[in-house]
């Protein structure tokens, strides 16, 4: 459950060798976050299960569909570590694999109750995981990008209604229309997007 948040909310993508899916979700909600207008309030980060890749960028085949779809995935591959759950507000694995390590890397209870998966947040419920695409062809690729879309985009949906907000110190609605929100209270001010949205 989250918590209402002044100040920075982070989140943690995590998936097994942080080189294809939570590469991609860190990119995919980025330029969400960003869209919204909402960049200077979230900050978000990915690392992996193992530390296999340590060091490296994302698999070049998921940078490359990535790419065609506007998204940059320049992170570097990292191991989770302790740390992270004392850090991280929001801990996101891409299957029940992935929730299961974390729980158990998970130093106590409160860390353990930061830990969701990523298809929780999914507005169309075909599937309840993030598949892995390392070993499968370019559809695998695409695959992972249409649900991580999907779900960032109602991760964003539920994630706005706990951080507080920089109009008039209250909470902000921001949903798919996040993009019109932003850009009519750049333009004209929180209280005339308000008043629209």
């Amino acid at each position: 459950m989250m918590e209402e948040k002044k100040g920075e909310y982070k989140i943690l993508f995590v998936c097994l060798g942080n080189i294809c899916r939570s590469p991609s979700a860190e990119a995919v909600m980025k330029k969400l976050v960003q869209d919204a207008g909402l960049d200077g309030r979230i900050k978000i980060d990915s690392a992996g299960i193992i530390g296999y890749h340590a060091g490296e960028k994302a698999d070049p085949r998921m940078r490359s569909h990535a790419a065609r779809r506007g998204y940059k995935l320049d992170s570097v591959s990292r191991p989770v570590c302790t740390e992270d759950f004392f850090d991280f507000d929001l801990i996101i694995g891409m299957d029940n694999r992935n929730i299961d390590d974390l729980k158990r890397k998970a130093p106590d209870l409160e860390s353990v109750e930061k830990i969701h998966q990523m298809t929780e947040y999914s507005q169309n419920k075909l599937y309840d995981h993030v598949p892995d695409p390392y070993y499968s062809g370019a559809e695998g690729f695409e695959l992972v990008l249409d649900l991580l879309e999907d779900a960032c985009a109602g991760l964003l949906d539920e994630l706005v209604q706990f951080i507080g907000s920089d109009c008039h110190g209250s909470k902000r609605r921001v949903t798919r229309i996040g993009d019109a929100y932003a850009y009519v209270s750049k333009k004209f001010g929180c209280q005339a997007a308000d008043e629209i949205f």
